[in-house]
């Protein structure tokens, strides 16, 4: 896997970081620990920690990202902790060695059957700080072109193409929930399509 953010943080600050780690549970996608850790300010504490490597998401148009209302390729994906669909932009972790990039263009063609001919980097976030490491890489697909669907077994999904404006008439109604979805169709709109600095 790629290298955790976790390590990276406790090497710029000396003294701060995890002291001590106990592995709880080890998974096919993501282990559990409880972390002993030093704060800033000196003091001590036991964290919970799901220890993830990190996923690559891309946001697929099917037009140019400057396109007055691109056509965007979404995923309706099952969701079990969710307890039902979810619409999300295609992602999903990196194979051993696989670069971000590379990962974003495998996820995007196994999971829609559409190959990205131009892709660029967004941004990276944090999911969800206060208890897991995991990272999300975000690129912008565009000049797609026809590929080959390759899902997992437990990939429960259909395509959907949408307008760009009807995503964003989706997720200011609620019903694109997903937090990975959300914040890099933002990112896109706000960023990138309107110019903003």
């Amino acid at each position: 896997m790629n290298r955790s953010p976790l390590k990276d943080r406790a090497s710029r600050e000396e003294g701060v970081g995890r002291i001590s780690s106990q592995v709880i549970f080890e998974g096919r996608v993501v282990n559990l620990s409880v972390d002993r850790v030093r704060y800033p300010d000196g003091r001590e504490a036991e964290l919970e920690l799901i220890d993830h490597g990190g996923a690559a998401a891309v946001v697929p148009l099917l037009g140019p990202a400057d396109d007055p209302d691109p056509q965007l390729v979404l995923v309706r994906q099952y969701r079990y902790p969710a307890g039902g669909y979810l619409l999300e932009i295609p992602a999903g972790v990196p194979l051993p060695g696989e670069s971000w990039d590379a990962c974003a263009k495998r996820e995007l063609e196994e999971e829609t059957g559409y190959r990205a001919r131009d892709l660029v980097f967004l941004t990276q976030l944090f999911t969800t700080p206060g208890f897991t490491n995991e990272v999300i890489h975000f690129f912008l697909a565009t000049d797609l072109a026809p590929g080959e669907v390759a899902r997992d077994p437990d990939e429960l999904m259909e395509v959907e193409k949408m307008p760009f404006s009807e995503a964003l008439r989706l997720i200011r109604e609620g019903e694109i929930r997903d937090g990975k979805s959300v914040a890099s169709i933002l990112y896109l709109d706000r960023f990138l399509r309107n110019g903003a600095p």
